[in-house]
């Protein structure tokens, strides 16, 4: 789990990914508490999994991966 240790914060390193998938999104490095609060007021977006599994970045990266 070392690449994904790199991306989270320091608290999260050692979480399973079960524990990282509930993990609020400010687990993730680079995301601040106050985008945590942004995420959730507009997407109700309050862990990880809800991250990775909103429709709208699914879609997003849907059309990404279409690009490339």
């Amino acid at each position: 789990m070392t690449d994904i240790a790199e991306k989270l914060n320091k608290a999260y390193e050692e979480k399973t990914i079960s524990e990282l998938a509930d993990a609020p999104v400010s687990a993730l490095q680079g995301v601040s508490e106050n985008d945590a609060k942004l995420l959730e007021e507009a997407f109700g977006i309050r862990t990880v999994r809800d991250l990775g599994t909103n429709k709208y970045f699914r879609w997003a990266q849907a059309v990404a991966n279409l690009a490339e």
